[in-house]
């Protein structure tokens, strides 16, 4: 799937105005890479976006990384290295996707709740790594799908959640999470779709981060529509 150039330039003002740029900085045709000083900046991060590279941070993290090439800089090992001496934490390496199109999903009407009781239940249900990459009960606009059951005294089971937070006014930030027990039954995708749909209407880019590790996340955002524009790696520094 291939992002229309309005969306494309779109994603890259809201980026400029994360990084600190210019709200051009990213759309101007350049090459080469850009830097972003901020010597007040709680993490250090390398992103790269539709072929642009970007590095954030303390001056002295910018300069000690100004040698080096991408590959290296999108480690999360070689942040870490940079920031030794500055208490830095592994935030992480992750994959940027983004899509433009309301997605396309055969099945019957699903049922879906924003009761932040449900959120809790099924954050209850997955693994602790999983609940805090996702955060799915801290985002502004969340929903999960649910199966109410068969009986009127049945508990309605949450069978997966989506939601968004909003990034500059511009993206929607997604999350999604869903129980082992109800994966690979298309409940990822289909909650996926209702926040898709969401954000689109309220005039947003629907953006997905996935971790570099995670090719079960990364699955679904292909699957929902979205494609591949870049990575993001970052450290947290001591304040």
């Amino acid at each position: 799937m291939e992002l229309d150039p309005g969306t494309v330039s779109i994603i890259q003002l809201a980026w400029s105005r994360l990084l600190g740029l210019d709200d051009d900085a990213l759309a101007d045709g350049g090459e080469g890479r850009l830097y972003s000083i901020d010597d007040d900046a709680p993490v250090l991060t390398f992103v790269t976006l539709f072929g642009r590279e970007v590095l954030r941070g303390p001056g002295w993290a910018v300069d000690a990384g100004r040698h080096l090439p991408a590959l290296e800089l999108r480690s999360s090992s070689t942040l870490l290295t940079l920031s030794r001496d500055h208490g830095g934490r592994g935030l992480g390496e992750a994959q940027l996707y983004f899509c433009d199109a309301l997605p396309e999903f055969e099945g019957p009407s699903a049922v879906v709740s924003s009761e932040a009781g449900l959120v809790r239940a099924l954050e209850r249900l997955c693994p602790p790594d999983d609940v805090a990459e996702a955060d799915l009960s801290g985002v502004e606009h969340p929903f999960v799908l649910v199966d109410e059951g068969d009986q009127e005294t049945d508990e309605p089971t949450p069978l997966a959640g989506a939601g968004y937070d909003i990034w500059e006014g511009i993206l929607a930030h997604l999350a999604v999470l869903t129980p082992p027990e109800h994966r690979r039954k298309g409940h990822a995708q289909r909650i996926t779709a209702v926040a898709v749909e969401e954000a689109m209407a309220a005039g947003l880019v629907p953006q997905w981060r996935a971790r570099t590790d995670n090719t079960a996340s990364q699955r679904t955002a292909r699957r929902a529509g979205f494609a591949f524009a870049g990575t993001q790696t970052s450290v947290l520094l001591d304040s």
